[in-house]
């Protein structure tokens, strides 16, 4: 199982070797990162109907704020305020620590050569074809809704115009491959460097609040002094490779203590499924939601005392990686404690969640934009927006799946 694969769907414990044919897939973690990817889709379904989203703007001038929000209506729902911030706070880290409990036993078990092709040809290929197809569908929408006269034309022309490239949630996609070629090249160097890790993380089954902790630590280690720096909000472009600046480094982090957890294995340490982690469950998800709203206490006391920025800004850097952590593990333990049976239709949602992630952007831009016109509340709007969106998503891929030559990328 390769990189993107392994993003949405569980591969086997590295406790030991066995067999290829008792090879199971690990449930909670599978669905986890189903789960995961229905948050995107829905993080990005109801953007629409935010109740800050900016109104609609000119498609080639500065800030082009089209690319965070394709399509705004004027309907909106203040409840959706608490959802937007709170998966901005703690998913996409997440997505990067579950993509890389596999990489260390993936690693050892195809060797560099072997690896790097398998995550070039499992994350490299879904995410041209989502720079180079889906974005263009997925803003054109935009497009329609900034301009008096559009046409396909003006599109193309406005599109090319543009400095960078850009690729919508696939930034995600090429990040990822980026990391897999660090983790790469620092196995070549050092082959036992994982190994260190798969001692120390040998500990965090009956101390998780200290992994916790340390993971706090480096993570506002490295993401304060870059907040300070770029701005929290600010995003870096090469072409179709954007990510946002001051989360590169943190990012990473969750990378690579992905990679330490699983290196000791996902079926026991941190996640075993009897562990203290997972007993504690309930007392994750309190401190998850007291570390968010600890989150918007200080942007809400930051935008009243704005002189002092440069305190909030370091203070909230800090809130934010306790408020990430604390997210992240709550997720983690309410997995790793209650998924632990097949369900078909999750086993369905799992096995496509990674095309869904590649494709569904398309689908909520377009399935916005039909909304346009109706006449709903903003809270129907985004509950119609992200079923519709998600559906068609799951369905398309099940469909694309069908062909060899796709299944073996999905």
């Amino acid at each position: 199982m390769s990189g993107a694969q392994s993003v949405f769907r569980g591969e086997p414990s590295a406790a030991a070797a066995q067999p290829a044919k008792s090879v199971q897939y690990n449930v909670a973690i599978g669905y986890l990162r189903a789960f995961v990817t229905a948050l995107v889709v829905a993080h990005h379904a109801v953007l629409a109907y935010f109740q800050y989203a900016p109104p609609p703007s000119s498609f080639t001038a500065e800030p082009r704020l089209w690319r965070a929000f394709p399509v705004v209506d004027s309907a909106r729902w203040p409840g959706f305020t608490w959802l937007v911030g709170f998966n901005d706070v703690f998913f996409m880290s997440l997505m990067f620590f579950l993509s890389g409990l596999f990489v260390w036993n993936s690693l050892q078990r195809k060797g560099t050569a072997k690896f790097l092709r398998d995550r070039a040809a499992r994350l490299g290929i879904p995410f041209l074809f989502a720079a180079a197809l889906i974005a263009p569908i997925a803003y054109y929408p935009a497009y329609l809704q900034a301009t008096q006269s559009p046409t396909l034309a003006g599109y193309s022309h406005a599109w090319f115009s543009f400095r960078d490239w850009p690729a919508g949630p696939a930034w995600f996609i090429w990040l990822l491959l980026a990391f897999d070629c660090v983790a790469a090249a620092l196995y070549r160097l050092n082959p036992k460097w994982g190994e260190a890790a798969r001692r120390f993380s040998s500990q965090w089954d009956r101390h998780p609040f200290r992994f916790f902790t340390l993971l706090v630590a480096i993570s506002a280690a490295v993401y304060i002094p870059m907040s300070l720096i770029f701005t929290p909000v600010a995003w870096a472009a090469l072409g179709p490779f954007t990510f946002q600046t001051s989360r590169l480094l943190h990012y990473f982090a969750y990378f690579v203590a992905g990679i330490a957890v699983g290196a000791w294995g996902v079926e026991r340490g941190l996640l075993a499924a009897e562990g203290k982690l997972a007993r504690r469950w309930w007392l994750w998800l309190l401190r998850s939601q007291l570390a968010y709203a600890m989150v918007v206490a200080i942007v809400i006391a930051a935008a009243m005392a704005p002189a002092r920025m440069t305190l909030w800004m370091t203070v909230g850097g800090f809130a934010f990686a306790i408020s990430c952590a604390a997210s992240g593990f709550a997720f983690l333990a309410l997995f790793v404690r209650f998924a632990k049976k097949p369900r078909r239709v999750f086993d369905s949602l799992r096995d496509n969640a990674y095309g869904i992630y590649v494709v569904h952007y398309a689908f909520v831009a377009w399935v916005q934009y039909a909304l346009l016109p109706v006449s709903m509340p903003g809270f129907a709007k985004g509950v119609t927006a992200f079923a519709g969106a998600l559906a068609l998503s799951w369905g398309t891929v099940a469909a694309m799946r069908k062909i060899p030559a796709v299944e073996r990328v999905m």
